[in-house]
């Protein structure tokens, strides 16, 4: 058996010793464990979340042998963690492998784990195909942590409220929630019941275009070119000390398009209207393509055209488990002081 991908995979978990230390201490036990693209084998990723291992395959599939050799390489590694596979090596990215039933008994128990001292469910297999908190998003929950005391913050595009709850935990006053996945928010709220929160924290279902138009100011009318908009919750225009905007790259509703390649100042500008003066915006883009300086251009010229220019900036770096070599890594979060 080639043990080259066991050298990958060694080699990697060695990186990580001092940031696994440090984590521990701060009470956290999920993190990227091998990050493929750039520590030696292509599409594949390892991610530890609390007592569970789960490793998935992008563009595609491990043979016989690497499989082989992953297991009993984590299996001497994390002796008694459950390592499940989700091979979504397919161009629509759905998970194609099936279980035993003995598997998908262990990948369905639901789970928690914590980071930051703040605790999360975890599914391996759920209904969906994307883990419930993406682990690169760590720094930024952190740094929400750091901002969020006293403060009010609306947390757009929330899947499963990660932001939100870490908010909250970290002594924010008001947190608001917005989503369209019911089943998303659904885990947010379950989020929300693990941790002993001092606040009661807000979960909204809605397009995030409808709810931004309103708390902006701009309004989302219920008639555009005379037809009837779908329902959406009505909501008083209101500006938070700290908005976090986490969209997804491509998604087309009524209400609008969200295109992280094209158009990113679609949702910047009632983001930024949504943002009170003198707070921050952080700003979410994951598409690797998209060069950070030229997205940071067209977020300050947009903050100017709207009136509302940025008076700071800094860039919040995915942590060491996420390495990236030419320093550019796919998810770029902008904080901006506005």
């Amino acid at each position: 058996m080639s043990s080259a991908l066991t050298s990958s995979l060694d080699r990697a978990l060695t990186a990580r010793t001092p940031l696994i230390a440090q984590l521990t201490a701060e009470q956290t036990d999920a993190y990227r464990l091998f990050h493929g693209s750039v520590e030696g084998l292509s599409g594949l990723t390892v991610d530890r979340y609390g007592d569970a291992l789960l490793a998935q395959t992008f563009h595609r599939s491990l043979s016989a042998e690497e499989r082989a050799e992953l297991e009993a390489f984590y299996a001497e590694a994390y002796p008694g963690l459950p390592l499940i596979l989700n091979d979504r090596s397919p161009a629509n990215s759905r998970i194609v492998n099936e279980l035993t039933p003995e598997q998908i008994e262990i990948a369905q128990q639901p789970r928690e784990f914590r980071e930051l001292g703040v605790k999360y469910r975890f599914q391996a297999r759920h209904a969906g195909q994307d883990p419930w908190l993406f682990l690169d998003m760590r720094a930024g929950r952190r740094r929400v942590m750091q901002e969020a005391a006293g403060k009010s913050l609306l947390n757009v595009f929330a899947y499963t409220c990660g932001v939100g709850v870490a908010a909250a935990h970290a002594g924010a006053r008001h947190v608001i929630n917005v989503d369209f996945s019911e089943s998303s928010l659904a885990v947010g709220k379950e989020n929300a019941r693990l941790n002993d929160l001092p606040i009661r924290v807000r979960f909204i279902k809605s397009d995030a275009f409808a709810a931004l138009r309103q708390y902006s100011g701009i309004g989302q009318p219920k008639m555009v070119r005379g037809k009837r908009m779908p329902p959406f919750p009505e909501l008083e225009a209101h500006q938070f000390d700290l908005v976090f905007l986490d969209p997804p790259r491509y998604a087309r509703s009524p209400f609008g398009v969200v295109d992280l390649v094209k158009d990113y100042p679609a949702l910047f500008k009632p983001a930024l209207l949504s943002t009170a003066e003198g707070g921050t915006l952080i700003c979410c883009n994951n598409v690797a393509q998209v060069k950070r300086d030229e997205w940071l251009d067209q977020l300050q010229r947009s903050a100017t055209k709207a009136g509302r220019p940025i008076r700071e900036m800094e860039w919040i770096e995915p942590e060491s488990d996420f390495p990236s070599p030419d320093g550019n890594p796919p998810l770029k979060m902008a904080l901006l002081r506005v």
